[in-house]
């Protein structure tokens, strides 16, 4: 069969054409994609000369949103001050010796520096925060995980998906964080040796894990995931859900005008990339 259109719109769960099957769409010139990872299909359809159109920056916000939150929550002691205030007798020692810094002159740290991160750098310029951005690259760095995960109050994880960074964060850094700390993983699970993560928060009751993500997803039904007070589980839901997705739709949907005009493109996908 041979397909006419020159322009094809997907949302998540992208096809990976074949080569018989892009040979009978001869006039496809773009693809439009309202949603954010192009790498598992991208491939042959640069290799051809089609253009890919990603929602990726708008698929950022609605994550750097999520972990925004956490974050100032994270600098108030929020999450361990609530599991620790179980009855009235505690209120008097937890309201007067409440641990957490604040969110003024504190330190934060971003692990990776793509778009999530750099959206999520954005956001947090209004705040009277110390942000620290550690680039997935080592040789980008000026300074090193250990020394984040040492001196930030809140780690958050905004890693690539790349091999390389397969249980990277490991019980070594997650043993390194200051008392009453934050890490937030809205990047993926197979990043963090969770493992060794639930024995360091089994050891550090004080800490607080936020976990949007984790390797299995879901974690297997005996997990300590489930029942750890000091673990912030979540569905994978800091992504586009409901209607943020809309965002998404409205950011490939102006590509296709922009396109249709004969203007430059914002979004374009490249090799490089």
């Amino acid at each position: 069969m041979n397909y006419r259109t020159s322009r094809l719109f997907f949302h998540m769960g992208m096809i990976n054409f074949t080569e018989a099957q892009l040979d009978a769409m001869p006039k496809l010139k773009i693809v439009f994609y309202a949603a954010g990872k192009t790498d598992y299909f991208s491939g042959p359809l640069l290799a051809r000369g089609i253009k890919i159109v990603s929602a990726w920056m708008a698929n950022a916000i609605q994550v750097a949103e999520f972990c925004l939150a956490q974050i100032l929550l994270g600098c108030k002691g929020y999450f361990r001050n609530q599991r620790e205030y179980t009855g009235s007798d505690k209120f008097e020692s937890l309201a007067n010796h409440h641990p957490a810094p604040g969110v003024y002159n504190e330190r934060v740290a971003l692990i990776g520096a793509g778009a999530i991160s750099q959206t999520l750098q954005h956001l947090l310029q209004p705040f009277n925060l110390d942000v620290m951005v550690v680039p997935s690259r080592s040789a980008k760095r000026l300074i090193s995980l250990e020394q984040e995960f040492s001196h930030a109050y809140v780690i958050s994880n905004h890693l690539p998906d790349r091999e390389d960074n397969i249980g990277i964060l490991d019980g070594d850094l997650f043993r390194r964080m200051r008392p009453g700390a934050v890490f937030i993983n809205t990047g993926r699970g197979s990043q963090v040796n969770e493992e060794e993560l639930i024995t360091v928060l089994q050891e550090r009751p004080d800490l607080t894990a936020v976990l949007d993500v984790t390797k299995p997803e879901p974690p297997a039904a005996c997990s300590p995931l489930y029942t750890l007070p000091n673990v912030r589980l979540s569905s994978h839901i800091a992504g586009a859900l409901n209607n943020e997705t809309r965002r998404l739709a409205d950011c490939v949907f102006e590509e296709f005008q922009r396109w249709s005009r004969g203007e430059p493109l914002l979004y374009e996908i490249s090799r490089k990339m």
